[in-house]
């Protein structure tokens, strides 16, 4: 296998899928565009759902590009080998162009002749089929007819080599997954890809949209059949380079030898300082393209704004398991702002922002801290000797953001024995209401495609137009958009609230572009010309040669899609609420009646 850094594969990547026909397309924002399904890009297909629900892409119907993500659903796993808050996803697209025989031909040409992986090390998994859809003997016999042998192609149930829809409906459809063989010796007989033994490394995944669900829950096959591939940066550099984790590639490398110097102890060889480094620079890094992203994140109590203030607080908390000043979370940060600065040049621009924005919440979690332990403090007062409970740690964590680390530690200096197991119930109990929460809260959206969603879509678009106009301020723009199928929620910059004659005037704009009854008109232009005629857009590197510009209306607006055909028919636009998002940042929240 080639030893590759990670300049070197995303080129290599980049390269082999350009020299095919697809275009390269810039990556896109952390923070989605009009999908409330999730708080953050977690995959490379979420900026392409509206391509992928058959709106044509202004660079054609194949596409690669290396994808941002996020993805903080295991952050309690963070500290293992393989772990990260942050990635880098290298994808190829086909939408509505080739299908299974040419993407898992190009995938096995990637794996075994540019990365040179021998062909016997790798084993693939394909949809077994149920009652709802066949076995997928199609991409089997593609794998097969490649030179793998039939014993390394496992045909596994839908919870295995199934994907989507996104949302509630939309493009779903089989998948074949492809695993390196770590030469580990089986766990039994029937070990496959799916177990945990360790056997199995999963290295790409080849999704072949060709179903629709319908909100019944029922699939047909669709015209537009679509291929979405994912294969994570990090995760194909460990095992290029026969790592033991993602910490030793040279994304990470640099963060933990200088976590080393500062704490004078040594990655590896004791787990509690091993792990607090690593978490360090995941938090750290994934802090950095949060906040130096092209919507940028800025620590806050909701949503986006919380995970980010939760990650860097949990790196300072781990500083101080390390023994390290709170200060290294700075200093790396200007270090990962230095690694990926060519490659995604707004992390250099927003410099000093990353920079400040760390500042002020060191600043303010020192103050949180001294908050806890006075209350710390006037918790014993009310407890005899003996053991500190579970439930009173965890709200001292929820409430405070008082790490369970020092409230434990502080509890044994004192003479108390912490209920740990309590408060890992109460932790868990916390996790799965604020999951029902989340799964109810980010429901619906583009990815289901409906006419109520598009109506509300292209309303935040006549919304970001009446917003200049009726504020006077042409530097106001959208800082984030999140539709669900019965609201859409605006967020702009703004130093302070709309007042009541200000929002009905907001409204009266919107109203009023309704009212005119305007066709919705999409043209595709340049970059140049979109800025030459006026179109409101974050430019700069995200966007491709060719761009998809929006009229509706008095407003022009760069935008994938999908919107109304008309609009008369939006109907009622009405603002509930306006409230503050974070600093400098406003919120609306509006109905289409």
């Amino acid at each position: 296998m080639k030893k590759l850094n990670s300049d070197q594969l995303r080129k290599a990547y980049l390269d082999f899928f350009r020299e095919r026909g697809h275009a390269v397309i810039p990556t896109a924002s952390l923070v989605p565009e009009n999908d409330p399904t999730v708080l953050f890009t977690t995959a490379g297909m979420h900026p392409l759902v509206p391509y992928l629900l058959g709106e044509k892409h202004p660079a054609g119907k194949r596409l690669t590009d290396v994808q941002i993500c996020v993805r903080t659903g295991d952050i309690d796993e963070v500290g293992d080998a393989s772990h990260c808050t942050f990635f880098e996803m290298l994808g190829n697209w086909s939408l509505g162009d080739y299908f299974k025989r040419e993407s898992i031909s190009w995938s096995f040409e990637f794996l075994t002749e540019v990365l040179g992986i021998p062909k016997e090390r790798l084993a693939v998994s394909v949809f077994g089929g149920d009652e709802d859809c066949p076995r997928d003997d199609e991409s089997a016999e593609i794998w097969k007819s490649l030179g793998l042998p039939a014993e390394n192609v496992f045909f596994l149930p839908k919870k295995n080599n199934w994907w989507g829809p996104a949302g509630q409906t939309g493009p779903c459809g089989p998948d074949t997954e492809i695993f390196l063989d770590t030469g580990k010796p089986k766990c039994g007989e029937d070990c496959t890809p799916a177990c945990d033994c360790g056997k199995y490394l999963e290295i790409w995944n080849n999704v072949f949209m060709q179903y629709y669900k319908d909100a019944e829950g029922r699939l047909s096959p669709m015209e537009h059949r679509n291929v979405d591939t994912g294969m994570g940066l990090e995760r194909t550099l460990v095992t290029l380079n026969g790592y033991a984790s993602v910490y030793e590639t040279d994304v990470f490398d640099f963060a933990i030898k200088r976590l080393e110097e500062l704490s004078g102890k040594k990655h590896g060889e004791e787990e509690e300082s091993t792990v607090a480094m690593r978490i360090i620079a995941d938090h750290t890094r994934t802090a950095i393209f949060l906040i130096g992203d092209v919507k940028p994140v800025s620590p806050s109590n909701v949503d986006q704004g919380y995970v980010l203030r939760r990650l860097i607080r949990r790196a300072m908390r781990y500083c101080r398991v390390l023994g390290v000043e709170f200060e290294a979370i700075g200093e790396l940060a200007m270090m990962f702002v230095d690694k990926y600065g060519a490659v995604y040049p707004n992390l250099e621009e927003g410099r000093a922002r990353i920079a400040e924005e760390l500042e002020t919440e060191k600043n303010k979690f020192a103050k949180t801290i001294e908050q806890g332990l006075k209350e710390f403090d006037k918790i014993l007062t009310h407890i005899p000797v003996g053991t500190f409970p579970g439930k009173t740690a965890f709200r001292l964590y929820d409430t405070f953001g008082f790490p369970i680390e020092m409230t434990e530690e502080l509890a044994k200096e004192r003479g108390y024995v912490l209920d740990r197991a309590g408060y890992e119930k109460a932790f868990k109990e916390h996790q799965e209401k604020s999951k029902a929460g989340a799964e109810q809260k980010f429901k619906g959206g583009l990815a289901d495609g409906g006419e109520q969603t598009a109506r509300l879509h292209s309303a935040t678009h006549l919304l970001n137009y009446a917003l200049k106009k009726v504020l006077g301020d042409e530097s106001i723009s959208q800082r984030g958009s999140n539709i669900t199928p019965e609201r859409l929620r605006f967020d702009f910059n703004f130093p302070r609230p709309l007042t009541p004659e200000e929002i009905k005037a907001v409204e009266d704009v919107v109203n009023g572009e309704i009212a005119s009854a305007s066709p919705v008109v999409c043209e595709e232009m340049t970059v140049d010309e979109a800025k030459a005629q006026g179109a409101v857009g974050v430019f700069g590197d995200r966007y491709g040669d060719v761009v998809k510009v929006y009229t509706i209306g008095h407003s022009k607006e760069i935008c994938g899609g999908p919107h109304a055909a008309n609009t008369a028919e939006l109907g009622k636009f009405r603002i509930v609420k306006e409230q503050s998002s974070s600093a400098g940042v406003r919120r609306i929240k509006a109905v289409l009646e």
